[in-house]
């Protein structure tokens, strides 16, 4: 891949300071973070620079990976290894249990299948007292939060009929099925939502900005 062709999100731009905020917080205290549907890349080193205390685990489909090594190359950082090449619905997971997990902008595009194996996925890979951080568009109590979300969820399912906004809700049921505990929701930038879960709340105490 050329270094013109280099994969960029402009909304990866927009939203990952905002972003950042939140998880230099809450994965304060974690050492090794997956992150679940990296995408071109540039959320990870963009976070991994400003937290160079944890080792941050891209994964992606295997499709998306060429991307993701130019973005890792071109910043070197010593704390992103390999990315990982995953399919939540494929057999195959990292063997090693992280401290926290992070992903932005995928259940959307998921089909509900998928949102329930990325979960049944959590309970091998995330371990006790580890955290998970979930960004992107939800509704809630069956309902779109903007006007403009019912137009992108509209747009979503024209586009394939298995992608849309999911109900925070029934995520939420997912994660506690796999004893994943509701911190917090947090409101964002352009109608999003952060979604943060702890596991096994006799393991791990929340840092104070979060209590």
């Amino acid at each position: 891949m050329d270094a013109e062709e280099k994969p960029f999100s402009p909304a990866c731009e927009r939203n990952r300071d905002p972003i950042l905020a939140v998880i230099r917080v809450w994965f304060a205290d974690s050492r090794r973070v997956l992150e679940v549907g990296t995408g071109t890349g540039q959320h990870a080193v963009h976070f991994a620079a400003a937290m160079p205390h944890l080792i941050w685990q891209c994964s992606d489909r295997a499709d998306y990976l060429p991307g993701i090594r130019q973005w890792l190359g071109e910043a070197a950082l010593s704390n992103t290894p390999e990315p990982f090449e995953l399919d939540v619905r494929g057999p195959r997971w990292p063997s090693i249990t992280h401290d926290g997990v992070y992903s932005a902008n995928t259940l959307h595009i998921m089909s509900w299948p998928e949102v329930e194996a990325l979960f049944a996925g959590l309970a091998q890979a995330l371990r006790a007292g580890g955290r998970l951080a979930i960004y992107g568009p939800f509704r809630r109590d069956g309902r779109h939060v903007s006007e403009s979300n019912v137009a992108f969820d509209a747009k979503l399912r024209a586009e394939s009929p298995h992608m849309g906004i999911r109900d925070l809700e029934a995520v939420d049921a997912l994660a506690a099925a796999i004893d994943l505990q509701l911190v917090e929701v947090r409101e964002m930038p352009a109608n999003n939502l952060f979604v943060l879960w702890r596991r096994g709340t006799q393991h791990t105490l929340l840092p104070p900005a979060l209590q």
